[in-house]
């Protein structure tokens, strides 16, 4: 944390570690990484976990959170407490990430961790599991399976911790996370972190917390980014976000760049793309083999990487410090998405630069993201990229809807025209059921009108 260029901002500069009450094998484990100063969530929420409080804390992403929940549970986890705390994250990436952090700072204690996850054998993980380690990183399914075969006991958890509790929710482990925690049996503690607080979690907070306390550090701005993140959009026609991609990256030449793309293809596709312009690219997502995932994450933390594009549910593992640039190539249709991808940059208070690409029809996505986030976002200009004309066959693909629409239009106002009935002015009762018709009867009939049966 005492990199260069780090503004000081999002540490609480008065206090230090040894003043939180954090025991001193911990201590030379900060001490080891290099922390001097806590951020402002782990100044705040260290302190609340110690005296045993529940907590629901709020912090934007790259505050420092992992150390937050971590140190505590190193502190408060004692050798002979197997299984003593469970910590739940949303992805296999972030399971791997968590672990090896609480790892780096408890190096000093007697403490095992072990990630679990899907994707690794489970003869394996249950292998680690049998040595009884005392805590536990895991993803909520192979979690809820490896209790059910037998090898995780919730009775013996004392401490329940689930990170980035917003992006569990939105990838479907809602179900999951009830009924691990209606499933603790023991007294217990509980700590939810997450860079966005919804109504559903506190609904959660309230059915599975004791008293929490709230904790929220985000600034007084309300913004959920942090403020060293520089944020700007590019206007761009989707025929030319390929093109002007390569542009930005060959004009810009950032460090490390982390790509976001809506689906899976757009990823392949576009490291395809780089490649064959020679810029050293890697992708990143869910379809991969976790030991390709493994291998592209080993060369990032390396530095060994210039580019990488992830899918939105990859990427809440990478948590990276030399990640300088964020590219929103697609935008991403929930703001609060938004907030996690720029937060991968910019970590432990660096500098860092996220840029958005909108085509024409997004803006309204746009004023959804500022307005969640309480940050106007500048647009910058690429003078220099020169926009190609509008292909062929999407200008003919808009004249066809154009003329379908128009054919539609047509169709209707001539539905609307009554036809002149014969019969105006006749007795009702002369037609059959004493209906009459508004239009004339159909010429295949003769002119004639069908006598209706009874």
């Amino acid at each position: 944390m005492n990199a260069k260029n780090v503004d000081l901002e999002i540490f609480d500069t008065e206090v230090t570690f040894e003043t939180l009450g954090l025991n001193e094998k911990i201590l030379k484990g900060v001490d080891s990484a290099g922390f001097k100063h806590p951020t402002m969530i782990q100044s705040t929420l260290i302190p609340q976990s110690l005296e045993g409080h529940d907590i629901l804390g709020q912090s934007r992403t790259g505050s420092g959170k992992t150390a937050a929940f971590g140190l505590p549970a190193l502190h408060l986890i004692e050798q002979k407490d197997s299984y003593g705390a469970l910590i739940l994250v949303p992805t296999r990436e972030l399971a791997i990430q968590v672990a090896k952090e609480m790892e780096s700072l408890g190096k000093h204690t007697n403490l095992n961790v072990v990630p679990i996850y899907g994707g690794q054998k489970i003869t394996t993980q249950i292998a680690k599991l049998e040595k009884c380690p005392q805590i536990v990183v895991g993803t909520p399914g192979r979690v809820m399976d490896l209790h059910q075969r037998g090898h995780l006991p919730y009775n013996k958890i004392k401490l329940a911790i689930l990170d980035e509790v917003d992006r569990m929710l939105d990838i479907g482990f809602r179900e999951d996370i009830r009924k691990i925690l209606g499933h603790l049996k023991q007294k217990h503690q509980t700590i939810f972190v997450s860079a966005t607080i919804s109504d559903e979690i506190k609904r959660l907070a309230k059915k599975y917390m004791s008293n929490p306390k709230s904790i929220d550090v985000t600034d007084s701005s309300g913004s959920l980014t942090v403020a060293q993140v520089s944020q700007e959009y590019v206007t761009v026609q989707p025929w030319d976000k390929q093109k002007l991609l390569y542009h930005v990256l060959s004009t810009d030449e950032p460090h490390m760049t982390l790509i976001f793309c809506k689906t899976k293809a757009t990823v392949d596709k576009l490291a395809k793309f780089l490649t064959g312009k020679n810029i050293e690219t890697a992708a990143i997502h869910g379809d991969m083999q976790q030991s390709k995932r493994n291998k592209v994450m080993t060369e990032l933390r390396k530095g060994n990487l210039q580019t990488l594009i992830a899918s939105d549910l990859a990427a809440r593992g990478i948590d990276v410090d030399g990640v300088t640039n964020v590219i929103n190539y697609d935008v991403p249709e929930d703001p609060e998405i938004y907030v996690h991808r720029i937060g991968r940059t910019a970590r432990a208070g660096r500098d860092g630069e996220a840029l958005m690409f909108v085509t024409p029809e997004q803006g309204h996505m746009l004023t959804n993201i500022e307005a969640l986030t309480n940050v106007e976002i500048v647009e910058k200009q690429y003078l220099d990229f020169k926009p190609s004309p509008e292909p062929k066959k999407i200008r003919a693909q808009k004249q066809a809807a154009e003329e379908r629409i128009e054919e539609a239009r047509k169709a209707k106002s001539r539905s609307k025209l009554d036809v002149p009935s014969t019969q105006e002015g006749k007795d009702k009762g002369s037609f059959p059921g004493g209906v009459v018709p508004t239009g004339l009867p159909n010429k295949r009939m003769g002119g004639r009108i069908r006598p209706r049966k009874r």
